[in-house]
């Protein structure tokens, strides 16, 4: 397919490198900074261009790959004209009708995966979630999909959301808890290395336990003198995230236990 990547961040980076794997031809990368757009179209041997109207109207597919607050201006510009054209977006938490009054052939490639231009990833194990507004449009995303990933599903803009959210928790906020540690630790000198052996075995434990089962800690025993301790502990860094965290993880397993308890 001829593609153009609306969009030169760290999402796009990866997918037009995907694509071009697939043996898709990347036509043109749309960014309003150059120096962005120019070197994705450098990886992907594309041309390079900064400006909407400037974005070829010869091509089958166009991926949005932007912020999520750039939509809605951006999408009057670039369907004009192309109203035949396959358009998509990759965004968690974007319905897929943000398209409706633009587009009559559209839906979502969301792929499910934090991005970082500087570690290269394996597209093919990503999974990736798809929807289109026809049976048609979606036989032709879940073929683009399927070239680029072997892990492809269909899924609802409504339950779309919701692993957005999810990822939030064991991605975005799980990766700010990391920072956490690594700036304690640096303030007494010892390298953030040291815990990595015990963050690998946090992460392979949930592959065969679900995380109540792998939940370890001071706070599953609700051990306050611990807890207390701690928090006075963390000096300038955020106790209120310690403190919810600890109480969050008590609940959970309160819950669980009663919960047990209850059935047995």
């Amino acid at each position: 397919m001829k593609i153009v990547l609306i969009g030169a961040g760290r999402l796009a980076t990866h997918l037009g490198a995907a694509l071009c794997r697939a043996s898709h031809e990347v036509v043109q990368v749309y960014s309003r900074t150059a120096e962005s757009a120019e070197a994705l179209a450098a990886l992907t041997g594309s041309e390079a261009v900064t400006d909407l109207n400037d974005v070829t109207t010869e091509a089958e597919v166009y991926v949005c790959a932007v912020k999520d607050a750039v939509l809605p201006s951006l999408l009057p510009v670039l369907c004009k004209g192309r109203e035949d054209a396959l358009f998509l977006h990759t965004a968690g938490s974007i319905p897929m009708d943000v398209f409706g009054a633009y587009a009559r052939r559209y839906g979502v490639l969301y792929p499910m995966q934090t991005f970082s231009k500087e570690r290269e990833l394996d597209f093919s194990c990503i999974p990736c979630f798809v929807e289109a507004n026809s049976d048609a449009t979606l036989a032709v995303v879940e073929r683009l999909a399927r070239s680029i990933s072997s892990n492809v599903r269909r899924l609802s803009s409504d339950d779309r959301r919701y692993l957005h959210l999810s990822a939030v928790f064991a991605c975005n906020f799980v990766n700010h808890c990391y920072q956490l540690a690594a700036d304690l630790l640096e303030e007494h000198d010892i390298p953030f290395e040291t815990l990595l052996p015990l963050i690998d075995e946090t992460a392979a434990k949930v592959h065969e336990l679900h995380p109540r089962e792998a939940q370890t800690g001071p706070a599953v025993r609700y051990d306050e003198n611990v807890i207390r301790r701690q928090a006075d502990m963390l000096g300038g860094l955020p106790k209120e995230i310690y403190k919810l965290m600890s109480d969050s993880i008590h609940q959970s397993q309160t819950a669980n236990l009663q919960s047990q308890t209850t059935k047995e």
